[in-house]
């Protein structure tokens, strides 16, 4: 059996057992960042969003994808916990509820100039969900400690009223689409 297969089974059987596959997502396959403890927070100018939408992994009715957070400043700065993300479509208006948080342990990321980490994105089905899809056009998402929105263009059907979003926390590394579990 080769380890591709290994870690499907094991994602398969995580999220069987109840184990959020969120928990750890694409560990095995990020490179650790360099910590410096005399960083700050990295600002909204610093920071680019943008969704890693090659082939996403799936688990169990939901899509994964890698949201992507690079240091777009000239020097290092830290990102801690969640980010925010939401469903929008024409006029920014929101479809359906933000998303949900998975269960997975965080710790402060420190990104040097030009260095991106990610959080595991999840894309539930709609159909398990309500019984009529509503058109996304893409995601409002809120890197973590900031309060203004990047919009990144990803269309996708999601429910008018209840959430399909579920993400993660963010890990150290660009994310690699396809792969849920490391």
């Amino acid at each position: 059996m080769t380890a591709r297969n290994l870690l499907k089974g094991w994602a398969a059987a995580s999220v069987a057992c109840g184990t959020a596959v969120l928990a750890t997502a694409s560990l095995a396959f990020a490179t650790p960042l360099a910590r410096d403890a005399g960083a700050s927070p990295c600002s909204a100018a610093d920071t680019q969003v943008w969704l890693g939408d090659g082939e996403g992994g799936g688990a169990l009715g939901t899509t994964y994808y890698p949201l992507e957070f690079s240091n777009v400043g000239h020097g290092a700065c830290t990102l801690y916990g969640y980010p925010g993300v939401s469903a929008y479509r024409a006029a920014l208006k929101q479809v359906g509820a933000a998303a949900t948080r998975g269960t997975a342990r965080h710790r402060t990321i420190t990104l040097a100039p030009n260095a991106t980490a990610h959080a595991l994105l999840g894309i539930r089905d709609w159909g398990a969900i309500c019984s009529k899809p509503a058109a996304a056009e893409g995601l409002n998402v809120y890197p973590p400690g900031q309060r203004s929105a990047k919009e990144v263009g990803f269309p996708f059907d999601a429910c008018a009223h209840k959430g399909v979003l579920v993400v993660g926390p963010l890990r150290a590394g660009v994310g690699i689409p396809g792969y849920t579990a490391g």
